[in-house]
């Protein structure tokens, strides 16, 4: 009996003990172990387990898809003109960054236009990007002070053996510590190839090896190496040298083909660049981005430029770019022509209905020119008649389908040395030319 009596209080005080442990472990929760509980699963103790908390969906930005943007390609700054395809005047260069902030055109880094493209970040409906081909001195000198001056960011496109110091860095160069300087400053540096040479293979190349220079053309497993070199060791000794990342490709001379696009996409790059100009939109591809090249001797490029897209204060109409390849072109994508006088020709027909009126060709280094239309069937064409001087031609057409404008953008090479006359076809009775819309 005194057994039982002992025994009570016992259980009452530990029963007592056991609810304040419980009401503790409510005031005091603590996270599950286990890492991914099933919704609706019981617990060990029979009771359904908490379900997880859905992390928030992270929303991309509304992106303004009718913005363009345009991109200028200057080389040297320099007082007096002796190689007027690279070079321009102090002077016309800051009139030039000048007219651009008066005509309400925003200078944007190169890097806003790439999150742009990938729809992560929203830009002006007209923009600029301004890049600088090569490594001159005159470009820290002259051009950067400049940039600093109207707070406006750009782009180094750097070829790396014509650094001070390189195989190629003569006294104009730009030097290693000067590069470091803008970058710590802001300034974007990205990759044009070791020595800056036609890419594709089969043409000539310089090699150099043991300060003697040779010329010879590079096939199969040879010339692969050597392409290592130009674009994944450019790009890789720039990201040692100044601890960055490099994402951008300036193709030298804009000579290209798919195989460079594909062992430039191979190396990581995201976009490639080429000399040919054209307003960039929201699709246009980014293995072939065109800009403007700034010369001495073509002084109406850059207003051309502006006119691209200075009609517009809200943004232009969307582009709808068409591919090379769907419209037969002649010459084709990459391929390079014996003559300085060739043919060109596009299919329109499966673009659909073209309106009437609204083919226009463009042709670098002419300008509009005046094309032939055959409505019927939907062929584009024109006769170079005036020698094309340059290595490579870029080709632009434009026309109106069914309410929206559609482009369409090729570059060819021309052998060196060409010649007119011998390659052109013989005149044959065309169409009336196109008229040009008037702006």
């Amino acid at each position: 009996m005194m057994i039982r009596f002992a025994i009570v209080p016992l259980l009452l005080a530990l029963n007592f003990s056991m609810c304040k442990k419980h009401d503790t472990v409510s005031q005091n929760p603590q996270p599950a172990v286990s890492s991914s509980p099933v919704p609706g699963a019981a617990s060990a103790g029979g009771s359904p387990a908490v379900a997880p908390v859905a992390s928030p969906k992270i929303k991309k930005p509304v992106v303004d898809q009718t913005a363009q943007v345009i991109i200028f390609c200057y080389h040297r700054l320099v007082d007096k003109i002796r190689y007027p395809g690279t070079e321009i005047t102090p002077a016309a260069f800051e009139a030039q960054m000048k007219a651009l902030k008066d005509r309400g055109i925003t200078v944007i880094p190169m890097q806003d236009l790439l999150a742009w493209k990938r729809g992560e970040k929203n830009i002006p409906p007209r923009a600029a990007v301004v890049t600088f081909d090569d490594g001159w001195k005159s470009q820290y000198e002259v051009a950067f002070p400049i940039m600093k001056k109207y707070g406006y960011p750009f782009t180094m496109f750097i070829y790396t053996e014509g650094v001070r110091g390189g195989a190629l860095g003569g006294g104009e160069a730009i030097t290693w510590e000067q590069l470091a300087d803008m970058r710590d400053n802001g300034v974007d540096i990205e990759a044009h190839s070791a020595t800056h040479q036609d890419l594709r293979e089969g043409h000539n190349i310089m090699l150099i090896s043991g300060g003697k220079r040779t010329r010879t053309k590079l096939t199969g497993p040879q010339y692969e190496q050597w392409m290592q070199n130009e674009v994944v060791g450019s790009k890789q000794l720039l990201e040692q040298r100044l601890g960055i990342k490099v994402n951008c490709f300036a193709v030298p001379f804009g000579n290209y083909n798919e195989h460079v696009k594909d062992i430039a996409r191979g190396a990581g790059y995201e976009a490639m660049f080429t000399v040919y100009g054209q307003p960039i939109t929201f699709t246009s591809p980014l293995d072939s981005v065109g800009r403007y090249a700034i010369e001495a001797n073509k002084p109406k490029v850059f207003e051309d430029a502006l006119k691209m897209i200075g009609t517009s204060s809200g943004g232009a109409a969307a582009v709808a770019e068409v591919g090379a390849k769907e419209l037969a072109t002649q010459p084709a994508d990459g391929e390079t022509v014996r003559t300085a006088l060739p043919l060109i020709k596009a299919n329109l027909s499966g673009v659909g209905q073209i309106e009437a009126g609204s083919v226009q060709m463009r042709v670098s280094g002419l300008g509009v020119v005046p094309a032939n239309f055959d409505a019927k069937t939907g062929t584009v064409s024109y006769q170079v008649t005036q020698k094309l001087r340059d290595k490579s031609c870029t080709v632009i057409v434009s026309a109106k389908s069914e309410g929206k404008k559609v482009e369409a953008h090729w570059t060819f090479g021309i052998e060196e040395g060409a010649t007119g006359g011998a390659a052109a076809p013989k005149a044959v009775a065309a169409p009336k030319p196109v008229a040009t819309p008037k702006r």
